[in-house]
């Protein structure tokens, strides 16, 4: 009796896996996605501490990676069983599980190539300092006090632009034009005392939702003015350059309108 080879259509076959694969990969890349969303965000809404969000943030990395993975041979398969859609899906699928992967390995790296601080001053031997923020700044694990030489030191190797303001105009315009700046960049003004020449504000980043200190110093020499900038994270002991960006930001703000 001689052996009938068995159907094709009794056994699963590449087209099959060619449908289910690219929807699993695209499954699992919008869970890795949304992880990485929820890592950040549930920090800013303080439904968990910023390195328990870390903590997600790195699972959701793990899952993008998996999901590039995935959709790598879900896209063969589905080439293989000549499936157009599967084949567009395991796209989506490594578009999606790339960037959420990729992300947090930048951030990574770019953590790891900038200095280990967190203070930032335009000034470093006469920084600017807190006074009306300092209460704010009661449960900090950073201090307010600024470090000194060693932190100078690493500042002007990774910062050298950082450096004080002249505005061709009086300390009063300036300080004007300082706060204008301050509000437009949506910090949250805490004081501003034109006296003194000084204006102090925070500043929340977008996705963990971290709250920065700025302080901003205003000082006349004749009919020119000096601006002097220093912003502080509370929390964590690389800043990633957001300080030394915030100021930059600043400063090019006002010498623009001068």
């Amino acid at each position: 009796m001689e052996l009938q080879p068995t159907p094709p259509d009794s056994w699963p076959t590449v087209r099959h896996y060619g449908r289910i694969l690219p929807i699993a990969a695209v499954v699992l890349a919008l869970i890795a996605s949304m992880t990485l969303v929820a890592a950040g965000f549930g920090t800013r809404l303080g439904f968990w501490q910023f390195r328990t969000g870390f903590a997600i943030l790195k699972y959701g990395a793990y899952g993008g990676l998996l999901s590039t993975m995935l959709a790598l041979v879900a896209m063969i398969v589905a080439f293989r069983g000549k499936h157009l859609p599967g084949f567009v899906l395991s796209l989506i699928a490594m578009a999606i599980g790339i960037t959420v992967f990729g992300l947090p390995f930048s951030w990574q790296s770019t953590a790891k190539k900038m200095p280990r601080i967190h203070d930032i001053t335009t000034d470093i031997v006469n920084p600017p300092l807190f006074v009306a923020i300092l209460p704010l700044r009661a449960n900090a694990t950073n201090p307010a006090e600024y470090g000194g030489p060693e932190i100078a030191a690493k500042q002007l190797a990774a910062y050298p632009d950082v450096k004080t303001l002249v505005l061709n105009v009086t300390s009063d315009r300036a300080f004007a034009q300082a706060l204008d700046a301050a509000h437009r960049l949506g910090w949250r003004i805490v004081a501003a005392i034109p006296a003194e020449g000084r204006i102090e504000a925070t500043d929340t980043t977008f996705w963990f939702g971290f709250t920065d200190d700025v302080v901003v110093r205003i000082t006349p020499v004749g009919s020119r003015s000096l601006v002097d900038v220093r912003s502080v994270s509370r929390v964590g002991i690389s800043d990633v350059g957001t300080n030394a960006r915030r100021i930059r930001v600043f400063l090019k703000k006002l010498e623009g309108r001068n």
